[in-house]
């Protein structure tokens, strides 16, 4: 999932100081109080109580997390008065993020795939790679669209096609999503334009450009060989989760009923040319212009989504013979599928609120200024450190390129080898303080220890792997130099 970026400053009193009175000095002002806990050993007792919470009580996801949302904050010393607040800019960011792209990204599968245009596509798909290739289908498709889209757009899109080619083929639920899931979150993790590396881009001062191409080296290749290789693994090939209900239609439609393949591709492509083209504008262009404004305006992922929806109405609704309350049904019914996800999605991020509050990341951080080894492998362990304790890439990458920063002056590393390095560190070890973790767990109906056993190593194996590459490409630039 996006990660909200980290705070730039500590929590305020809401009520200024009367204008007569001097301010406060510096060391007076916050108001979170560091606990008296190993922060790290608080970010694993937390973990092992929520999975308690849920595997062995039973307890809803949602409350779980913020069962313990509010017991990590307590620990760490936040303040009572402050706690719920803590939540709430933690659920509402996250949700905030997310709501429209997952809610409008749904309504948007469901009305394709409730007319045919979904079964269109993977029909396709399977004509043209046939059923033993589904696979390497998915892994095209997702890297594909997954450049330039964010994990989660680019996952409600593909998603439904996917839900299709398991009912038409008859394979299990991650044998088919698993690839794409596995490509997206590579192209996500380590390329620019997303959010990430991106920021770590402009920290290093790197050339967002050469950053793409050269992660293109080490993405493709690790993100297809885990994608391929995972489902096959016998602990993943004995799950069997059922494809969840309300987010796909169960109808198997005949050649007749279905919308052509040239509308059904068109729709379902119409967010990606309007995202990415936004990406590629605003890499490839400088200044300000009215034309460049709208053209990022159409391109955030809630408008084009929008604008896609009311494409997906037209088209596959009055267009089609079918009536507007068919499609307002279609909508409905997606919507209420989406309902508990959101909300746990949402405690998913006010846990991740409340680790970052809770003084973690400078704990980190100030723990690892002292370390003496190689720059590139310092900036993806401290991006691995910060991604295990908090669960937020964004704060990840952030943090650990700040640390390593004053290193890279000195050190002869190119500064985009050095943002693929922490980039590649953000993937690892996605766990239950990952908003993202919910919603695969929650799409691919799979219990929590499941979606650890599944998601948590594919994460770190990709991560691995991508500091594996990040060296190699390293040795290959200074060769080529010399």
């Amino acid at each position: 999932m996006r990660d909200q970026p980290p705070p730039t400053r500590t929590r305020q009193s809401a009520q200024a100081p009367h204008p007569r009175q001097p301010a406060e000095p510096p060391a007076q002002e916050p108001t979170v109080q560091r606990g008296t806990a190993m922060p790290l050993l608080v970010v694993g007792i937390s973990v092992l109580i929520l999975l308690f919470l849920m595997t062995r009580l039973k307890l809803n996801g949602f409350a779980a997390l913020l069962l313990v949302a509010i017991g990590v904050a307590l620990v760490r010393g936040i303040p009572v008065a402050d706690i719920p607040d803590v939540l709430s800019e933690g659920i509402g960011g996250q949700i905030g993020d997310t709501m429209l792209t997952i809610g409008l990204g749904a309504m948007v599968g469901r009305v394709m795939g409730d007319s045919g245009a979904a079964q269109r596509i993977a029909g396709k798909l399977l004509d043209a790679f046939g059923p033993r290739w589904v696979q390497v289908a998915m892994v095209v498709t997702s890297m594909l669209i997954g450049v330039t889209m964010f994990y989660e757009v680019a996952f409600i899109i593909i998603v439904p096609i996917a839900f299709t080619l398991v009912r038409v083929t008859g394979a299990k639920l991650l044998w088919v999503g698993l690839p794409m899931s596995i490509a997206l979150s590579t192209m996500h993790s380590f390329l620019p334009p997303h959010p990430g590396p991106t920021a770590v881009a402009a920290t290093f001062h790197a050339s967002v450009g050469h950053t793409l191409f050269y992660g293109l080296f080490i993405a493709v290749p690790a993100g297809a060989l885990i994608a391929l290789v995972w489902p096959r693994l016998s602990f993943i090939r004995r799950m069997n989760p059922a494809v969840p209900k309300g987010l796909v239609s169960e109808r198997e439609f005949a050649d007749e009923e279905m919308p052509g393949l040239g509308w059904s591709l068109f729709v379902a492509l119409f967010p990606v040319v309007l995202i990415a083209g936004a990406a590629v504008t605003d890499m490839a262009t400088s200044g300000e212009s009215p034309l460049l404004h709208f053209v990022a305006f159409i391109g955030s992922a809630p408008i084009a989504l929008m604008l896609t929806l009311l494409l997906a109405i037209w088209a596959f609704g009055p267009r089609i013979g079918r009536s507007m309350a068919d499609v307002s049904a279609s909508c409905t019914s997606a919507a209420q599928a989406m309902a508990m996800i959101l909300l746990v999605i949402g405690a998913g991020g006010a846990f991740k609120n409340v680790l970052v509050e809770g003084g973690i990341s400078d704990y980190i951080k100030d723990a690892t200024d002292s370390w003496s080894i190689s720059p590139i492998v310092l900036a993806w362990l401290i991006a691995v450190i910060l991604r295990v304790a908090l669960g937020s890439a964004t704060v990840a990458v952030v943090t650990a390129s700040g640390v390593v920063l004053p290193l890279l002056a000195g050190s002869g590393v190119h500064p985009e080898i050095m943002v693929l390095a922490v980039s590649c560190g953000s993937i690892a070890f996605s766990h239950v303080n990952d908003p993202g973790f919910w919603l695969f767990k929650e799409y691919f109906n799979l219990s929590v220890i499941e979606a650890i056993k599944v998601r948590t190593t594919y994460t770190t194996v990709l991560a691995i792997l991508g500091l594996g590459g990040v060296l190699a490409l390293e040795w290959a630039l200074d060769v080529l130099s010399l």
